[in-house]
């Protein structure tokens, strides 16, 4: 069966496919390829939650974690192309594995995109009896001795990895990479004093930040967020241009019936312009997307923009996945 690209010209978006009369007409599935309480479980489930109401059915959320979001996403591929099952894609599963894995169960092909919940900003925190006040101090005490300083990440390969290969790369300095199993792994540890700094999501980090545990250094963001305005960007502190974030949306299989698929997107898209969901999800410390990235068409063109900036990155850095 011939696959139907998720990067698509927009005017391909409106191609004829199988009708799907009285959809839905049962509860509809997402598999979430992360732990549940991640940022991508918690995205989902608040805007599946307002879909469910539009669409008048269940939204059923399973978390199928693995291999960097592969084993959920492999899943879905695989899933009959009803509209009843859906993934939440993200930087894992949607632009790095595809990049940097010769061998999937699955292609960026098989997936069509429906559009954009939320992106959250990467920080470089520390514990906050660190001796490092500024992100100029760390990258001072860095150079200073290559490879003294951790740093902990959501993972090899993860988009915190990734955050953390660019600070090296811009900053010209040499970290001792600790990867951990998700940032809710690694953010205790930092606190508990088993590693000196870790590239995590705001919303992983808020909490203990809140709590007078950690200090964020700088957020990867182009402007400050409204919920630690005291902290600066990485831009303000010295690095142009550096922004990284984990970003979290929903895509079907490819070949999706067309009323199914034109549900689908009017009900995210209700979804995403709530404001109590809009205000729920900088709550939690993420920002909800772009409007035109919540529409299929420009979703799927920022997922081509990653993953070319995924192979941008992997290849002046020497990264490779095992």
């Amino acid at each position: 069966m011939k696959r139907r690209p998720l990067l698509v010209a927009p005017a391909l978006l409106l191609a004829p496919r199988a009708r799907a009369a009285g959809w839905p007409d049962r509860p509809i599935r997402v598999v979430v390829p992360y732990a549940a309480g991640t940022n991508s479980d918690v995205q989902t489930r608040l805007v599946t939650a307002h879909m469910a109401q539009t669409l008048g059915q269940a939204f059923v959320v399973e978390n199928r974690a693995g291999a960097g979001g592969s084993v959920g996403a492999e899943a879905v591929a695989k899933a009959r192309a009803d509209g009843y099952t859906l993934l939440t894609g993200s930087n894992g599963p949607l632009a790095i594995n595809p990049a940097l894995q010769p061998r999937l169960g699955y292609a960026v092909a098989d997936f069509e995109a429906i559009g954009m919940i939320s992106r959250a900003s990467h920080t470089i925190s520390v514990r906050a009896d660190a001796p490092w006040t500024t992100l100029a101090e760390f990258i001072a005490a860095a150079r200073a001795e290559p490879g003294r300083i951790t740093m902990g990440s959501s993972g090899t390969g993860s988009a915190t990895h990734f955050t953390l290969e660019m600070l090296q790369g811009q900053a010209g300095i040499r970290l001792t990479h600790v990867p951990y199993r998700g940032s809710s792994v690694a953010v205790p540890d930092l606190v508990a004093g088993n590693v000196a700094s870790v590239c995590c999501e705001l919303t992983t980090v808020l909490p203990t930040l809140r709590g007078g545990l950690t200090r964020v250094l700088a957020l990867a963001a182009e402007a400050r967020s409204p919920l630690v305005p005291d902290v600066v960007t990485a831009v303000e502190a010295g690095l142009p241009g550096f922004t990284g974030a984990s970003w979290v949306g929903l895509v079907a299989p490819a070949g999706v019936p067309a009323e199914a698929m034109a549900a689908l997107s009017r009900a995210f898209l209700a979804a995403t312009a709530d404001t109590t969901v809009q205000s729920r999800t900088r709550e939690a410390g993420a920002d909800p997307a772009p409007v035109v990235e919540r529409s299929p068409a420009g979703f799927a063109a920022f997922i081509q923009r990653e993953a070319a900036r995924v192979r941008e990155v992997a290849a002046s850095s020497g990264m490779k996945l095992e």
